[in-house]
């Protein structure tokens, strides 16, 4: 099974990533998918705002994006829960990148119907191309990871 793991805290992370607000147009994006939702279940849209964060911090890095703490801290903000649940549901779903990823970013299954398949295959070709799991190429362009 994949690792998943949170980008560790630091003060870095927190310069670059503590000041995270939405873009103008996101902030729209946003007020819309939680009204959505009737009132008292507005916490039920933290999936596609996770995502939309997700897509913001990718475009500011020019990457498939990825949630740092501080932005995931943002997001529990926005639909007043607490950190742990959003956490929670970045950890569970492989469509939230938890650590940087490259601009590309190759996802390959690892169970054993997948590899019955040729995902071992897929594995192999990648890393004979340089790539290596849970990695990104020294150029930042590639990520593999295994889902």
């Amino acid at each position: 099974m994949a690792e998943r793991h949170l980008e560790p805290d630091s003060p870095e992370l927190r310069a670059r990533w503590g000041g995270f607000a939405w873009t103008a147009q996101n902030a729209v994006k946003a007020r819309e998918i939680i009204a959505r939702y009737p009132d008292g279940r507005q916490r039920s849209a933290v999936m596609p705002l996770l995502d939309l964060a997700q897509r913001q911090v990718g475009a500011e890095t020019q990457t498939q994006g990825w949630l740092p703490i501080p932005v995931m801290e943002f997001v529990a903000r926005e639909l007043d829960m607490p950190i742990i649940r959003v956490v929670e549901v970045a950890t569970f779903y492989t469509m939230y990148n938890l650590v940087p990823v490259g601009r590309y970013h190759v996802q390959v299954c690892g169970t054993t119907p997948c590899m019955l398949r040729g995902s071992d295959d897929i594995m192999a070709a990648c890393k004979a191309r340089g790539m290596h799991k849970g990695g990104t190429s020294a150029d930042g362009l590639w990520t593999l990871t295994e889902v």
